[in-house]
Parts: structure tokens; sequence; C-alpha cells
């Protein structure tokens, strides 16, 4: 079993001068742009291999799709079925896993694996045992912001900044250190499209937490409200909008397309070193 990362090994990952890239590896037959894909586990644990060859630090494993529309609900018994075949010979590969799941049942059972990292959509809000969960395994936690349904008459960049530190609290309650919390402003989850480039295009505002800035805007619908595509045919935009990330301070990249996403953030950082 691979031994869990602890915090400062996350650290000396984002103090890099080009961000982390976690890629994206959906053991779900119904994710918004790779459903079906990699629900069978050889082909799960060929891509898994595939992202780290390509450059991927950390694989983000999830087997319930949390698209904001169209997902449908599992069990965390049929979610730990479909993760069974799939996490433990990925953790064995030797790079991190964070497990994406909203239930602190699931994400127990994965650190219990040799996963390292928590992935939580609703940011330790929704499952009142998560936190307690993410404490015992001393497991850095990735809190990611979220809302029901999207309202385009709030101010996003405040609704945000209040359920991070609601999250942050929580964590604090828990007795989850600081230094293990990444924030993810959650591209595309309870948001209107206008809303997700906002925080894309304030991203920085977020670096007052002093926390590690996560963002995934791989494939987003956002992109198509500019540039009309499928999200299989949204690399381009997937690419800028990481790129203006990393410039508004992201640490950590999640992205389906690892080696075309890792070439960009440091060519870009190259550039940005002759400065």
């Amino acid at each position: 079993m691979t031994p869990m990362p602890d915090a400062p090994i996350l650290r000396s990952l984002v103090a890099r001068p080009f961000p982390v890239v976690m890629g994206v590896l959906n053991v779900t037959p119904d994710s918004f742009s790779d459903g079906g894909d990699f629900l069978a586990p050889d082909k799960a644990i060929a891509q898994a291999q595939r992202m780290i060859a390509d450059g991927a630090d950390i694989i983000d494993v999830g087997a319930e799709s949390t698209r904001p529309y169209g997902s449908r609900p599992i069990s965390a018994g049929e979610e730990m079925r479909r993760l069974e075949p799939v996490l433990r010979e990925v953790v064995r590969l030797g790079v991190p896993v964070s497990i994406d799941s909203m239930k602190a049942q699931v994400v127990d059972w994965a650190l219990g694996l040799g996963a390292a990292i928590a992935n939580d959509v609703w940011g330790l809000q929704r499952d009142p045992d998560m936190a307690t969960v993410v404490a015992r395994h001393r497991a850095p936690v990735i809190v990611m912001h979220n809302r029901d349904s999207a309202d385009e008459n709030i101010d996003i960049m405040r609704d945000i900044a209040a359920f991070f530190e609601r999250s942050l609290a929580i964590a604090a309650t828990a007795g989850i250190p600081e230094n293990d919390i990444v924030l993810d402003p959650g591209i595309g989850f309870g948001k209107t499209q206008p809303q997700s480039m906002t925080v894309l295009a304030r991203l920085d505002q977020f670096q007052s937490f002093g926390r590690p800035i996560l963002v995934g805007a791989s494939r987003k619908r956002f992109i198509d409200t500019v540039t009309p595509s499928p999200p299989q045919q949204r690399l381009g935009g997937s690419i800028a909008a990481h790129l203006i990330a990393a410039r508004r301070g992201a640490r950590i990249i999640r992205a389906h397309d690892v080696a075309e996403t890792v070439q960009a953030l440091r060519v870009a950082a190259a550039i940005e070193d002759k400065r």
C-alpha cells in the first residue's frame, strides 16, 4: 500500500513554479464528458497509467457522477462496488490518489485502502460525518463550493467566500489542520455559466484564505457558451481557462486531458520565468 502523503508533501507539490495537475478518472456510466469510457476496470487502470505517464501528479478517482444536470444518485455500496476493482490497482501505481466522493462511508473505506486525499464536492457540509472521517485518517481534503441550484442574482464571490468560511470552521472543529485543506471554488457547480467565468476572472481574491486553490474547468459547460462545442471538443477552452486560473493563483489544476494541460502549464511557467 502506498503511504498516505502528509501536508509537507502536498506543500512541496504546490510550491513548484507550475501547478500540480490532477488527472480525472471517472469510473461512472454517466459523467458529463466521459461517462462509460472507463467503467471497465482494465480501461480505468490503463487510463490512470496513461495520465501518470503524461505527467499527472495526482489521480482523482470517482465512481458517482456529480454533474449538475442529469446525474443519478447511487448508494455507498454501489459506489464502492465500482471502485473496488480499480482503486487498489491505481494506488499501487505510486502517485497520490484522491477519492472524489460526497459520502463519508466511501471516503473512510477508500482512505483505508490507500487513497491519500479526500475530495468532497460539498466541502464538508453535506455529510455530517465527513470532517470526522478526514480528521481520523489525517488526510488532506479538497473543500469544494457547491449549491443546490444556481441563482443569477447572488454575488457569487461573496457566496463562495462565506461557504469556505463555514467549511474551514467545520474542519477546525473536527481537528483537520489548516495545512491539510485545499479550496476549490467549484467551477460549474451551483453557478450560472457567467458566474463560473467571473470566478475564474477573480480567482485571486480567494488567496486571502491562505490555502492552495484547486480549479477544475476541464470541458465545463461555460466553454460552450463562448464557443459552442460538445465536451470532448473543449480542449482549447479548458486550457485557456486553466492558464488564466494559474495566473490568478491556482496551484492545482484538475483536468481530463493531462498531457496537453501539463505542456501548457509548463510552457507558460517557462515563459513567465523569462520576465
